[in-house]
């Protein structure tokens, strides 16, 4: 003989059910099994709706791109992200106000290792404005300057999209990614003889001269960049794993990213095509022809897209910068020919070259300057040691970094060093 029951699921005793209380019916001897499956689901409601605090960092200041993250997950959806920075601080401008100029190339230049030209460009640019001489550098300097940033822009992203995939277990992306990133820096190490930290854009120019056969090797290993983007391009796109984590992941309105001040391809990705190089243009980027990739959601899957889209651009920009400089070459002594603003006032009196066994600057460049007068050598030697002046003011130049908009305050009071705050007022 079976007997019903009616309880409720919780809460104290009372005369009466309340109306909101659960109730259950149980016949017979289930009532073990209805005990059992009520308390696993009450488990699992409290495991669902726990929140789970984690934390990302920081780790160890030696390592790169240190930063913490506090995350608040549910299962495996973070559902917010508090994010802790400054940890990579090194008081960067405070040690540029104790150096020269064109030694502060050697400081910004270690702000983005993975992108060092971005900064060393955006400098090079804000202290020429400074200058009064943006109208006077030569076209082959310009040319070189667009040839390398969009060399990086490749390396940068390339190097975003191989670590994420990383991330996800693919280890192959990453060996593509730097394997693409390799021959970039084999090219920048022709040029500068470092493979980063270059200090090679200058105020007036460049360091030195690009060197024989920099153009050939260049176009010799662009097909291989080709193939390792479109590599990456079929691994990840079509990977069924990257678009369940990556697709409605992370999404960013165009409005929310327009509040928060993002730029680059962040934003790009959610529609707005803001891109420097065609709204604000400098180094000359308005006589190239390249597209600004959209989509129009900025979600984890399209700001991966867009990275790579905008490799297969900077390529572009690549093969008509290296046009231009077979083209510059042709034209012998002719001024456009040479790297360095005409100025004895802020050009060295010998063009910096490298030594044919890598190490040092050359013989010519030694035997130039010991073989000049004595007020020639007194004169770089105070040109080097002191630095020039730059009249006093201030500027801000911006550049279309990998990742968004560089800007940079450059101060002047009329010295030989970076002014640390505004410029003084006028007599």
């Amino acid at each position: 003989m079976s007997t019903t029951s009616t309880f409720r699921a919780s809460g104290p005793a009372t005369d009466e059910l309340s109306s909101g209380a659960e109730q259950f019916t149980v016949s017979g001897g289930d009532w073990d099994d209805v005990v059992a499956q009520i308390a696993e689901r009450d488990e699992a409601d409290r495991l669902r709706n726990d929140r789970i605090v984690l934390n990302m960092g920081p780790v160890h200041p030696s390592t790169h791109g240190v930063l913490r993250l506090v995350l608040e997950a549910d299962g495996e959806v973070v559902t917010e992200v508090r994010v802790g920075t400054g940890y990579l601080h090194t008081g960067i401008e405070k040690n540029m106000e104790y150096r020269t100029w064109v030694q502060g190339e050697t400081f910004v230049t270690r702000m983005d290792y993975v992108a060092p030209f971005f900064q060393e460009v955006g400098y090079a640019l804000a202290v020429e404005k400074l200058l009064g001489i943006t109208d006077d550098i030569p076209e082959k300097a310009t040319v070189t300057r667009v040839l390398l940033m969009e060399l990086n822009r490749i390396a940068s992203h390339v190097v975003a999209v191989g670590t994420g995939g990383n991330e996800l277990g693919g280890t192959t992306l990453m060996t593509i990614a730097f394997r693409c990133r390799e021959n970039i820096l084999k090219a920048f190490e022709m040029v500068s003889g470092l493979r980063m930290n270059h200090a090679y854009i200058r105020p007036g120019g460049l360091a030195q001269d690009i060197p024989e056969g920099f153009t050939e090797f260049v176009r010799s290993v662009m097909p291989d960049m080709k193939k390792d983007i479109h590599e990456l391009e079929l691994l990840l796109l079509e990977n069924p794993i990257l678009k369940s984590r990556f697709i409605g992941v992370g999404e960013i309105s165009l409005a929310g990213g327009l509040a928060l001040g993002l730029t680059g391809p962040c934003l790009r990705a959610a529609g707005y095509p803001l891109d420097l190089r065609r709204s604000n243009p400098y180094c000359g980027y308005e006589t190239y022809d390249f597209r600004v990739p959209t989509y129009r959601v900025s979600d984890c899957y399209n700001r991966l897209r867009i990275r790579l889209d905008e490799a297969y651009e900077s390529l572009k920009i690549v093969s008509q910068c290296l046009d231009r400089l077979d083209e510059i070459a042709a034209r012998g002594d002719d001024p456009s020919n040479t790297t360095m603003v005409a100025d004895p006032t802020i050009a060295w009196p010998a063009r910096m070259s490298i030594a044919t066994d890598g190490q040092g600057q050359s013989l010519e460049h030694v035997r130039e300057i010991m073989g000049s007068s004595m007020e020639s050598l007194i004169h770089h030697f105070k040109l080097v040691t002191q630095g020039f002046r730059v009249p006093a003011g201030q500027v801000y130049q911006t550049v279309e970094h990998a990742k968004g908009i560089l800007g940079v305050h450059a101060v002047s009071d009329g010295g030989t060093r970076p002014h640390p705050g505004p410029p003084p007022p006028p007599p």
